[in-house]
């Protein structure tokens, strides 16, 4: 890779020699394979406690992203390391968690690795790999390598973090992200349309979007589902509102803590107030109990 455009970053580096913002070198990098219990109950299926079946996820190390409260930091900064897979590698991995039980191939923080991926699943799938491929991302694509990903991912599983650039800027040091995610998820929905559901219950096509609420930015997760509203139908898609957020992964507090004002988990009042706004916008999908905001949901790295 002479030079590195995949992300909205457009570093523009030669990772064959140096790296860009997300640490990433010439070589995909895996952190973790499971079967992932702990998903959307159409990605991993309906009983998290099933140990035969599960979402196939593929966690690859770095991110093109830089939250400051990310629950995978272990595996998603720049001084993370993987295990090198090759698109070969990749492919016969996919067809063990298919054998293994897999609904699906959950590609994890996959952005800076789509050049690798796009030929894996290929290679894959010429190997005889029958189960959906699910795109799981942070939401800060380039439309252009959405594009590139038609006849790879048949699922779209993406956050819509922010509708202010401010507060994108401040937590996930990229203030262009609402209007890079607008753009990226409209061109996932014209790619898979309306989402698909097998007999079973599982997600065969379609976008789910993901909506993580911060505390005191109740204001900003209303303004990010009308804005998603206005670029997808509600009814199309399917939305997977967050109450996990846990205060656990923010770097230690130093004085003045930059991260004051969301050193607390999120209220009921706070979470039910965009749950109505979800409600009454027309979504569908999934609502979290408080009581997800715990590290104990996040793998072992």
């Amino acid at each position: 890779m002479t030079e590195c455009f995949l992300c909205p970053r457009m570093c523009g580096v030669d990772r064959s020699m140096t790296t860009g913002f997300c640490g990433a070198g010439a070589e995909c990098e895996v952190s973790k394979i499971m079967l992932h219990h702990w998903e959307e109950p159409p990605i991993s299926g309906p009983d998290p406690k099933d140990e035969a079946h599960g979402s196939g996820a593929v966690f690859f190390a770095h991110c093109s992203l830089g939250c400051v409260y990310c629950q995978n930091g272990k595996i998603s900064r720049r001084t993370s390391r993987g295990e090198v897979y090759t698109p070969q590698r990749l492919a016969r991995a996919m067809i063990e968690l298919e054998a293994s039980g897999a609904y699906n191939i959950n590609l994890v923080s996959p952005t800076h690795y789509a050049d690798r991926l796009i030929p894996a699943v290929r290679i894959a799938r010429e190997a005889g790999l029958g189960i959906p491929v699910v795109w799981n991302t942070g939401g800060y694509e380039r439309p252009e390598v959405i594009d590139a990903l038609r006849g790879t991912v048949d699922i779209f599983l993406t956050d819509f973090k922010y509708a202010s650039s401010e507060l994108a800027g401040r937590y996930s040091g990229a203030p262009d992200y609402p209007d890079r995610a607008a753009s990226s998820l409209a061109r996932m929905y014209a790619l898979t349309g309306p989402c698909v559901f097998g007999e079973d219950g599982m997600m065969r096509r379609g976008v789910i979007v993901r909506h993580l609420v911060l505390p005191g930015c109740r204001a900003d997760s209303i303004a990010v589902l009308q804005r998603v509203a206005g670029i997808v139908p509600a009814a199309d898609v399917r939305l997977s509102l967050m109450a996990q957020y846990t205060p656990d992964f923010l770097p230690p507090p130093e004085e003045p803590d930059r991260w004051h004002a969301i050193r607390r988990k999120i209220t009921s009042y706070e979470y039910e107030k965009v749950a109505e706004a979800a409600s009454w916008l027309g979504f569908t999908g999934w609502m979290q109990e408080r009581s997800s905001a715990t590290s104990r949901f996040t793998p072992d790295f």
